[in-house]
């Protein structure tokens, strides 16, 4: 795993909102990652994902768009190893400028042969917890390409982005309604070969492009959380108990459910 970063990339992501990686993963981890993801999605799914949506209507946009698995490592153990691994964590908070991360929820992202484009949206509105400094990592299992479904970024808009978002649909262009200042901004497609990783901000505006090849796009992905983030009053993944004994400020801490995977304090 190349996990070292230099300045320049620690700079780039932190003026812009986002940086690729090529070389993340040398073959022998890339396969594992392949491994892990496809027995992961197929349990989860009861077969494999080329002939399986999570979608409840598979016709409708939405579900053409990407099949959709989160939470992966909790119920596959492999998947766990790779998702909690701390050098991952490390590099996510050095980006970041953080001491601690926590996990948030790891999905297994995967455009269908001619699928859908992915609107334009932001990740941290989603959430239950409000940070300008959330982050996610996306490795790229196959290799991203224009023709397939790249992931696509407006530059530095989480730094003027607010916590304000919109759905992913049909209109792909809803996000620019609430931040129409990002009309002029030149979006950045991010291509990429399989074995790279891809950070983002949770605010930075992102979208991918739709496949129009004969094979699947597939990524893993997983959201990173700063440690010391408090609860916003929604729910998104968290889990049912865990949701209900919460008051809005409380500390989003939960070994189980955000599990640190690094702090700065593990160096020494």
């Amino acid at each position: 795993m190349n996990d070292e970063l230099t300045n320049q990339q620690i700079e780039f992501y932190r003026t812009n909102g986002f940086v690729a990686i090529e070389n993340f993963l040398d073959p022998d981890e890339l396969e594992d990652w392949r491994r892990c993801t496809d027995e992961s999605v197929a349990e989860r799914l009861g077969n494999s994902v080329e002939f399986m949506t999570n979608q409840m209507q598979p016709d409708d946009f939405y579900a053409r768009v990407f099949t959709q698995c989160l939470r992966l490592a909790d119920t596959h153990a492999g998947m766990r190893d790779l998702i909690h691994n701390p050098r991952l964590g490390r590099m996510g908070a050095a980006l970041a400028g953080i001491e601690g991360i926590r996990v948030w929820h790891d999905q297994a992202l995967i455009k269908p042969s001619y699928g859908n484009p992915t609107a334009w949206h932001l990740d941290v509105p989603y959430w239950s917890f409000d940070s300008r400094d959330a982050i996610s990592c996306w490795v790229a299992l196959d290799d991203a390409t224009l023709a397939n479904g790249c992931m696509w970024y407006i530059p530095g808009s989480h730094l003027t982005a607010r916590f304000e978002n919109c759905n992913i649909g049909e209109n792909l262009a809803a996000l620019f309604t609430i931040y129409p200042e990002w009309r002029s901004i030149e979006p950045r497609p991010v291509p990429c070969s399989a074995g790279s990783i891809v950070w983002h901000n949770g605010l930075t505006a992102h979208a991918a492009g739709a496949n129009m090849t004969v094979a699947p796009r597939r990524a893993m992905t997983c959201a990173f959380m700063p440690d010391g983030c408090t609860f916003n009053g929604k729910r998104n993944v968290l889990r049912e108990d865990l949701f209900d004994s919460l008051e809005i400020g409380d500390l989003l801490n939960d070994e189980i459910q955000n599990t640190l995977v690094w702090h700065n304090s593990w160096k020494n």
